[in-house]
C-alpha cells in the first residue's frame, strides 16, 4: 500500500455553522481554489474524508461537515428536526459559514441522499454534484417499488425506522469497521 497523505501536514481547522440554532462542526482545510463541501454518510463523520482532504485542498478550500446528530454538532431530540428541508439548510448554512459561494458538493450514502436535496433544492449552491454509492433518489425509488432484489437490500434502512433501533446500534461494533490503525 501507498503511503497516504496524512492531515498533520496540512493546517487543519474546526468551526461550527449556525442553522435555525443547531450548531454544525465542520472541519476545513485548503485556502486556495474554488470551495468543496463533502457530506458524510451513516454512521460516519467528518473523519470519513481524512485520506481525501489533503490531497483535494491543494486545489480547493475544503469542508468536511459533521451532519447534525453526528460528533461534534448538536443533536436535537425531535424526530421532525431530521427532516430533509433542514438538513438542506444545514449544508448551505456550512456553505455560508465558510465563505458562501457556490461550491463543489461531495456526498457518500446518506450524505449522498443530502447532496441530491441540495442540488434540487437549493441549486444555486451547486457548481457540481459528485454522489458516492447512491443512485439519483427517482431511480432508487423506481427500484424500490418494483424490483425485489433492491427492497431487500434496502431493508435494513427501514429497521432504523423502528422506535428503539438505536439500542441495536453497539459502539464496538461501529468501531469494528474501521481498519485504519491510526484512527
Amino acid at each position: 500500500m501507498t503511503d497516504l497523505p496524512s492531515l498533520a501536514a496540512f493546517p487543519l481547522y474546526h468551526r461550527y455553522a449556525d442553522n435555525a440554532g443547531v450548531r454544525l462542526h465542520y472541519a476545513a482545510c485548503g485556502e486556495a481554489g474554488p470551495p468543496l463541501v463533502m457530506i458524510h454518510g451513516f454512521p460516519d463523520f467528518w473523519f470519513t474524508w481524512r485520506y481525501q482532504m489533503p490531497s483535494l485542498a491543494k486545489h480547493y478550500r475544503l469542508v468536511a461537515m459533521d451532519l447534525r446528530g453526528y460528533n461534534l454538532s448538536d443533536k436535537p431530540a425531535a424526530t421532525a428536526d431530521y427532516e430533509m428541508a433542514k438538513l438542506v439548510g444545514d449544508v448551505a448554512a456550512v456553505i455560508g459559514a465558510h465563505g458562501g459561494g457556490r461550491s463543489v458538493v461531495v456526498g457518500h450514502d446518506w450524505g449522498g441522499a443530502i447532496a441530491w436535496a441540495l442540488a434540487t433544492l437549493r441549486p444555486e449552491l451547486v457548481s457540481a454534484l459528485i454522489v458516492l454509492n447512491l443512485p439519483h433518489p427517482l431511480c432508487l425509488l423506481r427500484e424500490l417499488a418494483a424490483n425485489p432484489a433492491q427492497q431487500a437490500a434496502s431493508a435494513y434502512a427501514r429497521g432504523f425506522q423502528q422506535p428503539g433501533a438505536e439500542q441495536a446500534l453497539r459502539q464496538d461494533e461501529m468501531l469494528a469497521w474501521i481498519s485504519d490503525a491510526g484512527a
